[in-house]
């Protein structure tokens, strides 16, 4: 899919003691990998919920609060604004204190959460995966983080008892911080021209690469791009030009013709107040390395994984889908047992067929680009996807739908919608807009 989770929340307040594991070296996490996002259990106040991992926030955020009010036990406080990606105005949101949460076998006893009230703001309906809320710089400060991509595995080492092994094949980057959070230098290379960056690391988006346009830098779109929804953050939509890269450059590890996104200047003026901050690295290209985050010391350490040589693809239907709810799904079972079936050619057909009734999810689509296949082809906002290339939607989660849209130029996609009511087949081939 396309970046989903761009918070970028920036609140400049003291720092807690935060999360501590007594007595271990180390203790292992797994994790879910949902579109190149890490989702993690959290324990918040016993109850048990799923955060999104993001290197590029400095607070830990509950979303949807109101659903998980009566459990949580949460202890209101300050209200307060939080401004992040977007072209919305600012949150509403309650600053609490003294909340115990536990990731795995750490735990911090003094967490401090922001809460939002807002039910329209959930991002789960775009991952397709329950998340609750977010968590960033409060876990990783205090450890080193192990991160596996590869293998869907998070392990949290004691600093003081950690001792490194000898990898060969590793690099080591130094990493900086401005209010809390992680950059590091590489660099890109546009129509030729080798230009260094200074990147956030944000491990809370999926695209690969983003960039902020700064034509006397000669950090532009090239001549080939289009328009398109690049992701839903704090504050609402994001919207830009996609493009390719010739090339960007990390570490000495090099990925040739990499996805690059262009983000609105309405959209990222909250992030574009660190001047030296020209965009971020994130999902697309962190996954195709196993890592090792230090951010007492300054450090990160690359190892390339399985995803590393991935080819980098865009979505080549140009229709975005949420879970919205579920639908009411009425299936013809044939009665076997009942021995009222009639031969018609090769089919068994049932004189007194069974109707099983059951919920299943509801796939909508919610962003559509202009020009793009599907909307050639007839496919409108609020269409239900119902089926894709025969099989039931209701049957498949929402990646394995979306990925089929990721699927070589010339596939052939053939949907059952339902809208208003009424069903209607659409078909269409996938189109690449650099092929």
């Amino acid at each position: 899919m396309l970046v989903f989770f761009l918070v970028g929340v920036s609140i400049n307040v003291q720092a807690q003691d935060g999360f501590v594991m007594h007595g271990k070296r180390s203790k292992k996490i797994h994790f879910k990998l949902s579109n190149n996002l890490i989702v993690v259990p959290v324990e918040v106040n016993g109850v048990e919920l799923s955060f999104l991992l993001d290197t590029g926030v400095n607070k830990s955020i509950i979303f949807n609060f109101l659903n998980l009010k009566d459990s949580l036990q949460i202890k209101e406080s300050e209200k307060i604004f939080l401004r992040g990606l977007g072209e919305g105005v600012q949150v509403e949101a309650l600053r609490s204190q003294g909340n115990v949460v536990r990731i795995g076998e750490t735990v911090n006893l003094n967490q401090e959460l922001f809460i939002v009230y807002d039910t329209n703001l959930s991002f789960a309906p775009r991952l397709g995966v329950p998340v609750h809320g977010i968590i960033g710089y409060d876990f990783f400060k205090n450890f080193i983080v192990e991160i596996n991509y590869s293998r869907s595995f998070l392990r949290v080492y004691n600093p003081n008892l950690f001792s490194p092994k000898i990898c060969r094949t590793c690099k080591v980057l130094d990493l900086t911080f401005y209010k809390n959070k992680p950059y590091l230098k590489a660099q890109v290379t546009i129509s030729g021209k080798k230009i260094p960056v200074n990147l956030l690391i944000d491990s809370g988006g999926s695209d690969a690469l983003w960039l902020f346009k700064e034509d006397r830098l000669g950090i532009v779109p090239s001549n080939i791009f289009f328009e398109d929804f690049l992701g839903y953050g704090l504050n609402g939509s994001v919207y830009g030009k996609r493009s390719k890269v010739d090339a960007f450059t990390i570490a000495g590890f090099q990925f040739k013709n990499t996805n690059v996104s262009f983000p609105d200047s309405l959209s990222i003026s909250n992030a574009r107040q660190y001047k030296n901050r020209n965009g971020s690295l994130a999902g697309n290209i962190l996954k195709r390395f196993n890592m090792f985050v230090d951010y007492s010391n300054g450090k990160l350490i690359l190892k390339k994984n399985k995803y590393f040589n991935e080819e980098f693809r865009y979505n080549r239907a140009g229709l975005e889908l949420e879970q919205n709810g579920v639908m009411l799904v009425v299936e013809e079972q044939l009665n076997l047992r009942s021995g009222q079936l009639i031969k018609f050619g090769n089919q068994n057909i049932a004189t007194n067929p069974e109707y099983e009734i059951g919920l299943k999810p509801a796939f909508e689509v919610v962003e559509l680009r202009k020009g793009s296949p599907a909307e050639r082809a007839g496919v409108i906002l609020g269409d239900v996807i119902l089926e894709i290339n025969g099989k039931s939607a209701g049957e498949l989660s929402l990646q394995r739908i979306v990925k089929q849209f990721y699927g070589k130029s010339g596939k052939q996609i053939k949907l059952l919608i339902d809208r208003a009511g009424k069903q209607h087949e659409i078909l269409f081939k996938l189109e690449s807009m650099f092929d």
